[in-house]
């Protein structure tokens, strides 16, 4: 994530300060090897040395990328684009025609320029201030006085407290020029190092075929769950019901008490149907999900499993219906992988409100080891969050505790 925060005065200090002599260093390096490749590149010689400058220069701004997100609070997102398969000369040619190697080329070569500047700014304001601080202790022994208009006249060390109390007061303004040029910096950096817009929008644009595609994936796996359970379960059930009502139909007349044993079976079938497709409905939507809300549908679930469960729920105000139900969906499927999978016999479920949205959190004191596996239902759950912009965590080693994390955001 591109994230961006005003930096520390000293930690930036300490970087514009040492950014002459990294400045120097990279720029030297970078335009030795490079001339000097493309001069021999006629003899082949050369290509070695262009690609060696090539990574010299990607490790370069790698090191940069790292040093200003720690010394000037800047995250910069790697902008490269992904190496192909193919031959050596394949993934070179890919290297060297990447625009983000060039922009971090450029980068190189402009901090010797701006390590020059950035320096003498800050060596300039902290020593106005330092010299300001220490005139009291050297003004005694000067051969001259410092006269300032016609009532002051500074040449002792009582006298010169007054420029001490001014030299104090510019301290912050050099903290605060400081972390002005950090800051400078910084997005002088995220701008030449990070990517570009058009790259930006081409990765969210590929963020989102993903999730549609995953989207589409989870409602088609859900659309031949509810084909097979209504077959296997609720058709098989109507079936039975026909069939038992038309051998008690035939019944009828010549034996009315095996007929209404008949009847009698067939009522049981039915309200087995019935019940299973309550269950389906409950599985598509549950009705207490919208007409109560998550506590109440969550609740209602926990009660329903045969372990201890500790909920605690608090989403106000209500969250939009897709993030209840993946909210809903994501706590029943970790609870069933606890009472089927990981032997646990305790759980733990927070779901809260946040800033961005939902967060939900499913602990228990299983045996671990479960897996996002493709097909698997904790997969299901990672597919049907990444529809709304929502991410699926799953820590669970070996021995436990397992902890299922959902962050499902409320606008996307």
């Amino acid at each position: 994530m591109d994230v961006m925060r005003k930096p520390n005065a000293l930690a930036a200090g300490v970087y514009l300060l040492t950014n002459l002599v990294t400045g120097i260093f990279w720029f030297t390096l970078t335009v030795v090897l490079t001339v000097v490749g493309f001069a021999t590149a006629v003899l082949w010689v050369g290509l070695p040395l262009l690609w060696l400058a090539m990574n010299v220069v990607r490790g370069g701004a790698t090191v940069e990328r790292a040093w200003v997100r720690a010394a000037l609070r800047t995250d910069i997102p790697t902008p490269y684009r992904d190496r192909p398969e193919g031959t050596l000369w394949q993934r070179w040619k890919s290297q060297f025609t990447d625009p983000a190697t060039w922009r971090d080329f450029g980068y190189l070569l402009l901090l010797l320029p701006l390590g020059i500047f950035e320096f003498g700014a800050v060596v300039a304001m902290w020593s106005v201030a330092a010299a300001f601080i220490a005139v009291p202790f050297w003004i005694g022994d000067a051969p001259f006085a410092v006269v300032v208009g016609e009532f002051w006249t500074i040449d002792s060390f009582a006298s010169a407290l007054p420029v001490t109390l001014i030299g104090l007061a510019l301290i912050p303004f050099a903290a605060l020029g400081t972390r002005w040029l950090g800051t400078l910096h910084g997005r002088f950096a995220r701008g030449m190092l990070g990517p570009t817009r058009a790259d930006a929008l081409a990765i969210e644009a590929e963020r989102l075929q993903s999730s549609r595609a995953r989207g589409v994936e989870a409602a088609e796996a859900e659309r031949r769950r509810i084909e097979r359970d209504l077959h296997d379960g609720a058709q098989q059930r109507l079936v039975a019901v026909a069939m038992g009502l038309g051998r008690a139909k035939s019944k009828m007349d010549t034996d009315p008490q095996g007929a209404a044993e008949l009847i009698a079976e067939a009522h049981a079938d039915a309200k087995l149907a019935i019940k299973e497709l309550r269950d389906l409905a409950r599985g598509i939507y549950p009705s207490v999900l919208g007409d109560r809300g998550l506590d109440a549908a969550l609740s209602a679930l926990a009660a329903r499993v045969p372990i201890e469960v500790d909920l605690q729920v608090n989403v106000e105000p209500r969250p939009p219906t897709a993030v209840e139900s993946a909210a809903y969906f994501t706590v029943g499927e970790a609870l069933t992988n606890i009472t089927k999978h990981s032997n646990g016999t305790r759980a733990t479920v927070r779901v809260n409100r946040v800033d961005t949205g939902v967060l939900v959190e499913v602990t228990d004191n299983g045996q671990g080891g479960a897996e996002l596996k493709p097909g698997g239902g904790l997969a299901g759950l990672a597919d049907r969050a990444a529809t709304i912009d929502g991410v699926v965590v799953v820590v669970s080693p070996v021995g436990g505790p397992t902890v299922i994390r959902a962050e499902l955001p409320c606008a996307w």
